[in-house]
């Protein structure tokens, strides 16, 4: 089993930026790919970004170069920056680790961006 805990949510003017932190509780962290999803009002859950055990990353097409997300194995920790925020970005942002079969989520933090 393991426990992500997201945090870094909150409400922020467009244009501005956050940083999401998710801590998780793995013991062999580096093994699992990590990643952030969200989920906007009325939406389905999408991919934000994803990034490997060796630091490979992968995002969604349209927030390349806004959003960027990074690990550190050593705090067992995931990021994601994300820049110039706009109001279509206000979701529950969602921390994933998969391994094999196994998928683990977070609880969620709210991301609300005001024009």
């Amino acid at each position: 089993q393991v426990h992500l805990v997201e945090s870094g949510g909150g409400l922020v003017q467009a244009g501005g930026s956050l940083r999401l932190s998710c801590a998780a509780s793995a013991r062999i962290f580096n093994t699992y790919t990590m990643g952030w999803y969200r989920r906007a009002p009325g939406k389905q859950r999408e991919l934000v970004a994803s990034v490997t055990g060796s630091g490979t990353t992968n995002y969604a097409d349209s927030l390349k170069g806004r959003f960027t997300i990074s690990r550190d194995n050593a705090e067992n920790t995931v990021y994601l920056q994300m820049n110039s925020l706009k109001p279509e970005d206000t979701a529950v942002y969602y921390c994933n680790a998969k391994y094999s079969l196994f998928v683990y989520w977070g609880q969620g933090t709210q991301v609300t961006v005001s024009s």
